[in-house]
């Protein structure tokens, strides 16, 4: 298995698969409430023009994360 690795570090147009999340009380709730829950796929689209936030496609959806947010959740890229 592959190790995990912070969401934040990827590259634009790799794919991973979400293994942790982290955060605590209405960060994580929100979290789930977008669909970044354990074993979905994540895409990450692009970064704004100064790099944050950064652009991912998610459940047939595009959702921006600040990189300080995307580095709580961990995920193993696909091959």
């Amino acid at each position: 298995m592959s190790e995990f690795i912070q969401l934040h570090l990827l590259l634009p147009g790799q794919k991973a698969t979400i293994a942790r999340i982290g955060g605590a009380g209405a960060l994580r709730r929100r979290f789930i409430e977008m669909g970044i829950v354990k074993g979905e796929v994540i895409e990450i689209e692009r970064s704004a023009p100064l790099g944050d936030p950064v652009e991912y496609f998610i459940k047939g959806y595009h959702l921006a994360l600040r990189k300080e947010e995307a580095a709580l959740i961990e995920v193993f890229l696909h091959d």
